[in-house]
């Protein structure tokens, strides 16, 4: 479980963050977008799966390639920089982006390696009140085990993007932005220094 929960999260949140591939097109539904974006993924992890184990930057590269540009990164550094958004500069968080995304990969990619050929299915899907952040939610099958995983999507006018993530009902921006405040406080409330050694731990999350 725990190794498909870190696909889960690599799938969804790092995402991301790179520029490499179209985005989705505004006439695509938000449960299409997921599951173009989802469908494309899993494609690629079996075209390499053979190579995967002993090819880290092959998993990297899978990753940049087929999440990152479906992430409202700018959205995501809001949510975990928090209150401090206010009080950092553009240089600062550029810097903390850059590390959030890095470190993610870094923790994550990993998981892509050990694929086993895990499925998944899509919830019914219900349009709300809110067209600007539909949620569309995943169940991710292994074994017979099921963990939805939820996408918050925001409208950009040209393109759907994932903003924020829910696994097993935990939200994943909240947690990481109380990780980020309690690293702010361990440095002393050097931002500089909290952004520079800032590692969001995905499996502490997952724990609770």
């Amino acid at each position: 479980m725990k190794t498909l929960i870190k696909q889960t999260l690599t799938a969804s949140i790092l995402a991301s963050m790179f520029a490499g591939t179209a985005f989705a097109a505004p006439s695509q539904t938000p449960p299409e977008f997921i599951k173009q974006v989802a469908d494309n993924l899993i494609k690629r992890l079996q075209t390499d799966r053979s190579k995967l184990e002993n090819n880290p930057a092959l998993v990297k590269t899978i990753v940049r390639q087929n999440l990152d540009p479906y992430i409202d990164s700018q959205a995501f550094v809001r949510t975990v920089m928090g209150t401090y958004v206010q009080q950092s500069s553009a240089a600062q968080r550029a810097k903390f982006e850059q590390n959030f995304r890095e470190t993610l990969i870094e923790n994550y990619g990993s998981a892509f390696a050990k694929y086993s050929n895990q499925t998944y299915t899509m919830r019914p899907y219900k349009s709300g009140p809110n067209v600007k952040n539909p949620v569309v939610t995943i169940d991710f099958n292994n074994k017979g085990e099921k963990i939805p995983v939820a996408f918050q999507l925001v409208d950009k006018g040209s393109q759907w993007k994932i903003r924020n993530i829910n696994v097993a009902g935990i939200d994943l921006g909240l947690q990481f932005r109380n990780q980020f405040a309690a690293n702010v406080k361990r440095n002393g409330n050097n931002l500089d220094k909290a952004i520079a050694t800032f590692e969001p731990n995905a499996d502490s999350v997952v724990k609770k």
